[in-house]
This record gives structure tokens, C-alpha cells and sequence, in this order.
């Protein structure tokens, strides 16, 4: 289903300005901002000393160094936020991985989800289940084709018909909704849900010039009510 062509911008405040161990209640959606790029205040070696023994071997594995810097800065970066809400170090957070792949903090209250896309990596944090997607806004050629295999035929049909000035922020409306919902409840692009489950809601943002993001919850604030951070 495609939504309002309004997208609210995200207006991001500091980490520092933030208690050090943030208030999260069952309310709350936080996305927080990982900068990957060259402006980031990340020390690389600081970001490798950050990370599990899984993640080195998965970074130095890597062959083009521009996306292994990216890979250092957001996972570490990723580290750096979970371990605000629990009041642990970094290095402590025990991850855990769902069968399609869906990371988890074992014996945690506390329920998150990575996005990235181009330089810039969301986390969406959250006391229940929830899957964030941004994407950058590349032109599409193909967009036909891979909407007809991704989407309900509503929404073919609606971007067919859509305005060819508008259409490329649909396609991306659309597909940070998929992406999203499905990385809420962990079962993957090619899995259907069961006739009686319910879906998530979903909301959509613009974090950045360029980009569209979306998140999913099963009952998901309007973005306004959001802390939105620039860590």
C-alpha cells in the first residue's frame, strides 16, 4: 500500500544532550543516526576493539576498505547506542540471530533493528518488536519489473498511475514498507504471513536529503512523538 506522498523530515538533537542511560518506555520509538563517511568521529581502531570476535572475522573478510570502514563505523557505532540503554560496555552485548538472520540481545528487554543504506545507517529501539529500512533514493530503470515481483497488485497499480515526477519516492515509500515489515518479525522477504497474523503498522521519515526510511511496529507512533538522535 503506498501512503501519503507528505513525508515529515527527521529532526535529529545530540547524544550528548541525552541522560546517559536513556528513558525508554512502551510507548517509545528511538532511530538513532550512524554518520559511516569520511565526517564521522569514529576511530577505526577504536570501532575494531568494539566489535565481537564474529564481527572482526566478518570486517576482515571484506575487500573494498570504503565498505569496510562503513561496516567497523556502524556496527561499533550500533554498540555504542545498546550499550547506553543497558548500562554495560560495549563489548558485553551478547547478540543473538533469528532464523532468517534477525539480530537480538540475548536476555535483554529491549528490542532493536540495524538499517543501511549508502553512508548512513539507522538503529530503530524499541521495548517490542520492530524492523527499520532506509534506502537512498537512486533512480530506478527496472522499477516495474521489480515492483510487480515485490508488491500487492494495488500498489503496482498506483504507481503506474502515479505522476512520473512522484513515482520514484512511491517506489521507495513502498519498498522501505516491505523491508521494514519484514524485518519487524524476522521472516524475510519471501515469506508469507499467516492468514490470522496481523501486520505491523508502518511510518515513514525522510532522515536525511536523499533518503527514505520506514519503521514498523505493531503500533507504531506518529514520527513527531519519536526521539530521533544524531549519535
Amino acid at each position: 500500500m503506498l501512503v501519503s506522498a507528505f513525508i515529515p523530515r527527521i529532526h535529529w538533537q545530540a547524544a550528548a544532550a541525552l541522560p546517559k542511560q536513556p528513558h525508554l518506555t512502551p510507548d517509545d520509538v528511538h532511530l538513532w543516526r550512524i554518520r559511516t563517511d569520511a565526517a564521522a568521529d569514529m576511530n577505526l581502531r577504536e570501532c575494531w576493539a568494539l566489535l565481537g570476535d564474529a564481527q572482526r572475522q566478518r570486517a576482515a573478510a571484506m575487500r573494498l576498505t570504503e565498505r569496510r570502514t562503513q561496516y567497523l563505523r556502524t556496527h561499533a557505532g550500533l554498540r555504542l547506542i545498546l550499550a547506553r540503554y543497558l548500562a554495560v560496555v560495549p563489548t558485553a552485548l551478547d547478540f543473538i540471530y533469528g532464523i532468517n538472520g534477525k539480530p537480538a540481545l540475548a536476555d535483554a528487554a529491549l528490542e532493536f533493528n540495524l538499517t543501511t543504506s549508502g553512508t548512513l545507517a539507522l538503529v530503530a529501539i524499541s521495548t517490542t518488536a520492530v524492523g527499520v529500512d532506509c534506502e537512498l533514493m537512486r533512480p530506478q530503470r527496472r522499477w516495474l519489473a521489480l515492483a510487480q515481483r515485490m508488491f500487492a497488485p494495488a500498489t503496482v497499480a498506483a504507481l503506474e498511475a502515479a505522476a512520473e515526477t512522484e513515482r520514484l519516492a512511491l517506489f521507495y515509500q513502498a519498498w522501505t514498507a516491505l523491508e521494514a515489515e519484514v524485518k519487524c518479525d524476522g521472516r524475510g522477504l519471501f515469506r508469507t504471513r499467516a492468514a490470522d497474523e496481523k501486520p505491523p503498522q508502518i511510518a515513514h521519515c525522510i532522515p536525511q536529503t536523499g533518503f527514505m526510511a520506514a519503521v514498523a511496529r505493531a503500533d507504531v507512533p506518529p514520527v513527531s512523538a519519536w526521539l530521533a538522535v544524531d549519535g
